[in-house]
């Protein structure tokens, strides 16, 4: 389970957690690796939602990588008002560096490119070089509340074999956006629709589902690695 952030509205406090969360996906608890978003640090250094998840969360700094299969993940905090981005590109860099995974995952709350009303935020184009440079398959992010997927784009917001498809996946159930004029690389988009992304994660490949609330799957395809 990858929560991509916002995971309690208005704000995470721990209250809030134990009243909604806990009661639903909290039941997943023990195999959750969350990413904060902007409406857990409404509550000051994202207290209630470090609280909740605990040591899953990697406090303080909330950014982290781990292991699933052939796969490397990796969590990264884009609230970079709250702490140093800087250094976690910095991080970033060192924990790919040492990584020889085939098949590479990132994710975080605000997307790179979006459709929705946030849009598309260069404030992480570093993530997404650095991330391209080594030869990440996958990006996920939430913050807009609709489902869209990208096409493989390298930086320069152009397709290439080698770039990275993006999926933004704010379909929790807070509320619903519409779409703007889509942006380069946007290739399938839902609104008004609250659902989940399942993906498979194979050894050289990936293939996933956006599934809404009524069962129906509403975008599914696969790709190999490239890496």
């Amino acid at each position: 389970m990858l929560p991509l952030g916002d995971l309690q509205y208005p704000n995470g406090s721990f209250a809030n957690f134990q009243a909604s969360y806990d009661r639903t996906w909290g039941a997943f608890k023990g195999r959750t690796h969350p990413a904060p978003g902007n409406h857990e640090y409404e509550t000051p250094g994202a207290a209630g939602y470090y609280r909740y998840f605990g040591q899953r969360a990697h406090p303080p700094l909330g950014y982290y990588s781990f292991e699933l299969g052939a796969w490397h993940l990796v969590a990264l905090n884009a609230n970079c008002g709250a702490i140093d981005c800087a250094r976690e590109q910095r991080w970033l860099v060192r924990n790919l560096r040492h990584d020889h995974s085939l098949c590479q995952l990132a994710y975080w709350h605000q997307p790179r490119f979006s459709s929705g009303p946030h849009g598309s935020d260069p404030t992480y184009s570093g993530f997404w070089n650095t991330l391209y440079r080594f030869g990440a398959d996958v990006v996920l992010n939430g913050h807009d509340h609709d489902y869209e997927r990208f096409a493989k784009l390298a930086p320069s917001e152009r397709f290439s074999g080698r770039g990275i498809r993006e999926f933004v996946v704010g379909t929790g159930g807070a509320s619903h956006y519409a779409f703007g004029p889509p942006v380069p690389g946007s290739q399938v988009r839902v609104a008004n629709r609250s659902g989940v992304l399942r993906m498979r994660l194979a050894a050289t490949s990936y293939n996933w589902s956006f599934i809404d609330t009524s069962g129906k799957t509403r975008d599914s395809g696969s790709t190999a690695c490239h890496r």
